[in-house]
């Protein structure tokens, strides 16, 4: 029987109690998140012949809850095979992961925050790391697509991306950013129109939730899905998805995933709640650089500014400039085309559902702050109004409102051509 190594030498503490356990599988990266009702130490190591990650858990005894891990890691999951668990030691709980192929895992702690206490995240990246191209490239049908040779060209001009590293640890990250120039148009010939959705929220992080339960992130994640298919039917447009399933993504590698396909318009699809439940309506907001044009604006941007925290980020990790430094990127050209792409999906919107302003909002949203791609937020409805939760709860109005953005984007389009670029 294997013996497997031990770190270090840890203490016997008093036992910790373990609340909830949860995993989130996704194509980028696995996440397993124990949440317990106060802080633990842990050590981990991978070995490999056969891949495997070990974590060490200090003042945890067996639990109903640990033990739900082995029947919560499925056959689809794409970094783990299996799990075991066991008694190490006095006072201390072995976690064995058999993997699928080789990872570099990120080991973390949060502290509590929203509706959580205490958090162990373990996240299982690919030694390399994924492309969002590659994402892209599987959604194109042919070779004869128009998209397929700019992907093409794309990667022949890119280096392979790899998990970046700060000093020894892993950093959650999309592929560096890479500046992008503005594309100019070809001599008569023209590529589709390439639109970045955006779901918002998604695994660790559900968003907003109704009076019924329904969560904002999976309501959006379906929008997303919806207005992804319409896009694609059409000749002169593709769509490509920050998350096409129910995982957590950071704010800023959002931005990041959309820079690097060279997204000509980014999306990001929301559904908040508020403290009065009698608020309704639809918003659509662009990014402000002189501060927020509303209260209401300012205090929303800060409340979805907040995902990175309810997710579960490793801020110690986190590149914490990255923010102020696409701001300052930002151009008033890219916030302008902006007010004009809202102002177009706000009227279509209108028409399916109230305002909560009649005006594109303005306010400083990490997520739309790529510096050169038009980007927008919109907040579909108030998922804490009961009425319209229920409007969001039907799958029906989820493709109504799709066809309503796209009719947005439409409309913006006719007036803009020059974006149809060679």
């Amino acid at each position: 029987m294997l013996s497997l190594p031990v770190v270090s030498k840890v203490a016997h503490a008093a036992a910790a109690q373990i609340l909830a356990v949860r995993t989130w599988p996704a194509d980028e990266y696995t996440r397993v998140t124990l949440e317990l009702n106060s802080p633990i130490k842990h050590e981990h190591f991978t070995l490999d012949s056969p891949d495997r990650l070990v974590v060490d858990l200090e003042g945890l005894d067996m639990s109903e809850a640990l033990n739900s891990l082995i029947s919560k890691i499925k056959p689809n999951d794409p970094y783990i095979s299996k799990v075991r668990v066991a008694q190490n030691r006095a006072g201390v709980l072995r976690l064995v992961m058999d993997l699928k192929q080789s990872v570099v895992p990120q080991v973390f702690t949060l502290k509590p925050v929203a509706n959580y206490q205490y958090r162990l995240v373990l996240d299982l990246y690919p030694k390399v790391a994924k492309d969002p191209l590659a994402s892209l490239a599987s959604n194109i049908a042919s070779s004869d697509d128009p998209l397929a040779g700019i992907i093409s060209n794309i990667n022949s001009s890119r280096p392979t991306a790899s998990v970046p590293k700060v000093s020894g640890q892993v950093t959650p990250s999309a592929p560096a950013i890479v500046s992008t120039p503005p594309r100019q148009s070809g001599s008569g010939a023209s590529r589709p129109i390439l639109i970045a959705i955006d779901p918002g929220h998604g695994g660790e992080d559900p968003g907003a939730t109704g009076p019924r339960g329904t969560r904002e992130k999976d309501v959006v994640l379906s929008i997303g899905h919806q207005l992804r298919n319409l896009i694609n039917s059409r000749s002169n447009m593709r769509a490509y998805m920050t998350r096409d399933s129910d995982f957590f993504v950071p704010l800023q590698v959002r931005v990041q995933k959309a820079r690097r396909v060279k997204a000509d318009i980014f999306v990001s699809i929301h559904a908040d709640a508020f403290t009065n439940p009698n608020s309704r309506g639809t918003s659509v907001f662009a990014l402000s650089r002189k501060g927020a044009s509303s209260a209401a604006a300012r205090w929303l941007a800060q409340k979805e500014n907040s995902a990175d925290l309810i997710g579960g980020l490793d801020i110690g990790q986190h590149d914490k400039n990255t923010a102020s430094v696409l701001l300052d990127m930002s151009t008033n050209a890219q916030i302008n085309d902006s007010l004009k792409i809202g102002h177009r999906v706000l009227e279509q919107l209108s028409r399916i559902n109230g305002l909560q302003s009649r005006r594109v909002e303005q306010a400083g949203f990490a997520v739309l702050k790529a510096p050169d791609i038009p980007s927008i937020l919109i907040e579909v409805a108030f998922i804490s109004n009961p009425q319209e939760e229920n409007f969001l709860r039907q799958s029906s109005n989820h493709y109504t409102v799709a066809q309503a953005i796209l009719s947005g984007l439409d409309g913006y389009l006719s007036t803009n051509p020059a974006l149809a670029r060679g």
